[in-house]
């Protein structure tokens, strides 16, 4: 499991960022801020936001046990949090289960909050291999899917004008998240990190072996909402959307 997200992290430290890390309980984030942007009480302010957010949804969970377990689209009590509702409109389009959608959601509630307080130029917040980017200048992202020999080979070009965005990662045989799909990796840009995020999990449940991924591109093609998205699965790529496919030599 070690290996799961972490090298994310090793592609973004590139001298652009700014970083630090936020753990409150099961959430990890690693937040990236252009070097001018940086202010130092930026971490704790980061903790408390995520605090909150736990502390919101945690205590409407409580009620409402079908919302967790729910593996196709549901829709909570009106008293759900923002984010809760959230997740679950995007979870609704994507055809699935609300939960799918929560690590896209809070890396964007933190990353939009960082902003609006720092005033930064530019932030990255990465949850889980999820990654809420406000942007100015185009960002080069590498697909991590395991044991594919593609994995951190391939990869999209982002360009800033598309900013913000969320970059989301799905996979069926890397990490922990509920996956009934066999991709090494489904990664999908749109613009609501919730969605990317729920369309990530959605489509790599599609993919049991590398003979999907043509009819899995021709789906994803008909998603308007979809900006760009990789799929991989051994040693086989599928690629759609409006950004530039990347290649990564070994020592990226």
């Amino acid at each position: 499991m070690e290996y799961q997200q972490r090298t994310y992290r090793d592609h973004l430290k590139e001298g652009r960022w700014r970083s630090f890390t936020c753990k409150v309980k099961e959430t990890d984030l690693w937040i990236g801020v252009d070097t001018a942007s940086y202010q130092p009480e930026m971490a704790a302010f980061t903790e408390e936001i995520v605090r909150r957010l736990r502390e919101e949804m945690e205590t409407y969970l409580a009620t409402d046990k079908e919302y967790t377990q729910a593996l196709c689209p549901y829709t909570p009590d009106e008293s759900a949090p923002a984010i809760l509702q959230e997740m679950a409109t995007a979870a609704r389009q994507a055809g699935i289960g609300p939960m799918s959608a929560v690590a896209g959601a809070v890396a964007q509630r933190v990353g939009q909050a960082i902003r609006q307080r720092f005033a930064t130029r530019e932030v990255i917040v990465e949850n889980g291999g999820d990654i809420y980017a406000d942007i100015r200048e185009d960002m080069d992202i590498a697909v991590f899917a395991g044991s594919s020999p593609l994995s951190d080979k391939v990869g999209v070009q982002v360009p800033a004008e598309f900013s913000p965005l969320g970059i989301c990662t799905s996979s069926g045989t890397v990490g922990p998240s509920l996956s009934f799909g066999k991709a090494d990796a489904v990664m999908i840009i749109c613009k609501e990190c919730a969605l990317a995020d729920a369309y990530a999990t959605a489509f790599a449940n599609t993919i049991q072996e590398s003979g999907d991924i043509p009819v899995c591109v021709e789906k994803l093609e008909k998603e308007k909402d979809i900006l760009s998205a990789i799929c991989i699965k051994d040693d086989k790529v599928g690629i759609c959307g409006k950004f530039k496919l990347k290649l990564f030599n070994h020592d990226h």
